[in-house]
């Protein structure tokens, strides 16, 4: 890698940095000229809409509603660079595999369909018809439908993830891993059982009638940047905001709007975090029952809504009051008064909205935690009212609405009876494969066929050694995709890239142009038509490409894959007979901004067995004694990995963590300087990490120790480098979230260079 550089950052998020990090996207990417008017109006005949994270839009015409890390998505697509087959002549696969994942994503567009010759170890040309009847060969060839695992990113469509899981079920098998799978999974389990559904409850609106909010382990100034200018109006409409995060990240404390000139020229901004509190890694479950304990000690349950819409109260008030000050002190990694004074904050509170991201979801308790954060929400009535109620913050444009139309291992009873009825199929019943279980089965031989929408499952997965042998163990591994990326040089025996349109692109079906719909994380659904020509005359859209793969592999499917595809509101009205909530789909969804799906929970009505929302909670203790504690006499650290400034999940755009100060290089990990000086090393000092499981260690070698303000015995380094730490079994009860934000690792020095 290359030298790292380190400058501590004192300046506001956003503002002229932001402003110059877009521009030098657009010209890296070769699009300056026309890089304006791509901002102006993208995805909508008079607006902005923002293919990247699932942050809610304000208003339908949102010409400048983007950010700096939407910029970089959205010129990270429209780019003049591209990958074409005589790239591929001229690069052998081997060649390609030695190079970093920013080289490999910052070649450019993908323009044809290609095939892996193993012979010459090379990419080769092929066309789309002989690529379908390859992967219908491999998939007819095969014992059972359940042979085959079917994976999407979060980023596929509504319409393109509906025909998806049809095809998928139509061909025999739920082996319909996502990448909510290794995100929110913890959310999609914990939330029902606590008050009938897995997704939040809030609108946009509600945050302009919040008076609290606690934000929970996500950091919108690099992961949901456009949530900023939503922080800062309820910044400076006096809305007490409590951010918990064992980093300071500079998002969370101030922040300049790149938009308003005014700001710009102040330089200063608006202050974010009223109050700011950083936890020990993992503390969050102590957090949320210390605020518990002080509502139920010292403040005002909401009595009246506990005893009409909850069950459970009587036992959880019990385990919330004898859980020692000491304990909840210990495991939160915040003294008594901090706690104290968060629970005050929110107890005067009149509507709170709790948020959280994968700070909460990636830990082995993850689910008991989200649990917790509902019942604190509970305990106040902050739920079916305005201004107030949980919301998990998604990652993906689409990775809620993926759920939505059937994206599931483990699809509900009820929506597979709809499916079957609507195409005339039995669809299968038994439970697929999750992301874990996926692996697991290639590894074992027993899914040689892995086919990917969209994303980079070789390097967003965990423990990466082993995703990489297991997928070199399959007899064919396919991959849609707009970009190379790492997934495209660990392949199996037999190999496809299926290049796709991207969102900002034109979609011509039958003569007319197309749009697809997406959810965002606060279940508004809208639509978001390409206004860019292709970046190649041979790409596809997603949902032909599915289509294609249907009529190769199906001869004798019922569904008019070619009809349905040639008008995608054709696709809708089938969606409108099949999934909850979208009736009337297409009348809704051509109206401004869409609409919003009915969540039962806003009208206080509770879907689960009893008809009321639950508390649930587990012992403090108990989920202390089953932590995993390594045999070692060294010093033990707790490791979780997360996101530079510079990239989008598994993209990187580059060598910039602007917030953090580093620049140059990915190889780093934050440590406290007390530390740092304990250990007897000095800062920038070169390290390699090992992290301890019950299986053996696992190293990432030559990694620079960064002095950072955060939690003694904690440390924090970049995803996906560091995937290759998290062991496979390490994962959230009942969710097999991986354990990516909780890694017991020792530091040794490095024993190689570069």
């Amino acid at each position: 890698m290359s030298t790292v550089k380190f400058r501590p950052y004192q300046q506001a998020a956003g503002g002229w940095g932001a402003l110059r990090s877009s521009l030098h996207s657009l010209q890296h990417q070769g699009i300056l000229a026309d890089g304006t008017a791509l901002l102006l109006k993208s995805n909508q005949a008079e607006g902005f809409d923002c293919p990247g994270c699932a942050w809610p839009d304000p208003d339908a015409h949102s010409t400048f509603e983007f950010c700096e890390n939407g910029v970089k998505a959205v010129a990270a697509e429209a780019t003049s660079k591209r990958v074409t087959a005589a790239f591929f002549a001229e690069h052998p696969v081997s060649w390609l595999a030695e190079h970093d994942d920013y080289f490999l994503e910052d070649q450019g567009r993908l323009t044809e369909p290609m095939a892996y010759d193993a012979a010459g170890d090379r990419y080769v040309p092929i066309s789309w018809e002989a690529a379908f009847r390859r992967i219908a060969d491999h998939l007819r060839a095969l014992k059972s439908p359940d042979e085959a695992i079917f994976y999407t990113s979060g980023r596929t469509s509504n319409e393109a993830a509906f025909l998806y899981q049809l095809f998928v079920r139509e061909f025999g098998t739920n082996n319909l891993p996502d990448c909510s799978n290794m995100c929110h999974e913890p959310t999609s389990i914990g939330m029902p059982e606590s008050i009938g559904i897995g997704k939040g409850t809030v609108t946009l609106e509600d945050f302009d009638h919040a008076d609290t909010l606690l934000l929970f382990g996500h950091n919108p100034g690099t992961n949901h940047p456009r949530m900023l200018g939503t922080l800062r109006d309820a910044a400076r409409r006096g809305c007490r905001i409590l951010a918990f995060n064992p980093l300071k990240e500079r998002g969370l404390e101030r922040f300049v709007h790149p938009q308003h000139a005014g700001e710009l020229l102040s330089r200063h901004g608006t202050d974010i975090a009223t109050h700011y509190y950083q936890p020990r890694i993992g503390g969050d479950y102590a957090i949320a029952l210390g605020i518990a304990r002080y509502v139920l000690e010292s403040g005002t349950p909401d009595r009246d809504f506990i005893a009409a819409h909850t069950q459970g109260f009587d036992a959880f008030k019990t385990l919330a009051l004898g859980t020692p000050w000491e304990t909840i002190e210990t495991e939160s990694g915040l003294r008594r008064a901090d706690l104290e004074e968060v629970g005050r904050i929110y107890d005067e509170g009149r509507a709170a909205i709790i948020t959280w991201g994968m700070g909460i979801t990636q830990h082995k308790h993850a689910v008991a935690t989200v649990q917790m954060l509902v019942n604190v929400l509970l305990l106040k009535g902050n739920i079916g009212k305005p201004g107030a109620g949980p919301a998990p913050i998604r990652g993906h444009s689409n990775v809620q609405g993926d759920r939505t139309m059937g994206i599931w291992e483990r699809p509900p009873a009820d929506f597979l009876e709809r499916l079957g009825r609507e195409f005339d199929f039995e669809p299968p019943r038994a439970p697929g494969y999750d992301v874990i279980g996926s692996i697991k089965a290639m590894e074992e031989g027993r899914a040689p066929v892995f086919f990917a929408m969209g994303g980079n499952f070789a390097n967003a997965s965990p423990d990466t050694a082993r995703v990489h042998a297991a997928l070199r163990r399959c007899r064919l591994t396919v991959h849609v995709a707009t970009k190379l990326n790492r997934s495209h040089v660990v392949h199996g025996q037999d190999a496809l890239i299926l290049p796709c349109l991207g969102r900002t692109e034109i979609d011509i079906q039958d003569g007319r142009p197309q749009g697809v719909t997406v959810e965002d994380s606060m279940s508004m659904v809208h639509i978001s038509q390409g206004m860019r020509p292709p970046a190649s005359a041979h790409l596809k859209s997603e949902c032909a490409i599915v289509a294609g793969l249907a009529e190769a592999t199906l001869p004798k499917s019922r569904t008019p894959w070619r009809e349905l595809v040639a008008d995608y509101d054709r696709i809708r009205d089938r969606i409108a007979r099949v999934v909850a909530g979208f009736e009337d789909f297409n009348a809704r969804v051509h109206k401004p901004r869409g609409f919003h799906l009915d969540l039962p929970p806003r009208a206080r009505k509770w879907t689960t067995p009893s008809g009321k929302a639950h508390f649930i909670a587990q012992d403090l203790s108990t989920l202390v004694a089953d932590r995993y504690r390594p045999q070692t006499a060294e010093r033990v650290f707790n490791l979780m990995t997360i996101r530079s400034h510079d990239q989008y999940n598994t993209t990187i755009y580059g060598l910039e963590d602007r917030y953090r100060g580093v620049s140059g290089a990915r190889n780093v990990c934050f440590i406290h300087p007390d530390d740092l000086s304990d250990l007897g090393f000095n800062p920038e000092a070169h390290v390699d990490i090992v992290s301890h499981w019950s299986d053996g260690k696992r190293v990432a070698h030559d990694f620079v120790l960064v002095p950072y303000d955060i939690p003694r015995g904690c440390l924090a380094g970049y995803y996906p480098e560091l995937n290759i730490l998290v062991p496979l079994s390490s994962h959230a009860d009942r969710a097999n979230t991986p354990t990516s934000k909780s890694v017991s690792v020792t530091l040794h020095p490095a024993t190689a260079r570069g």
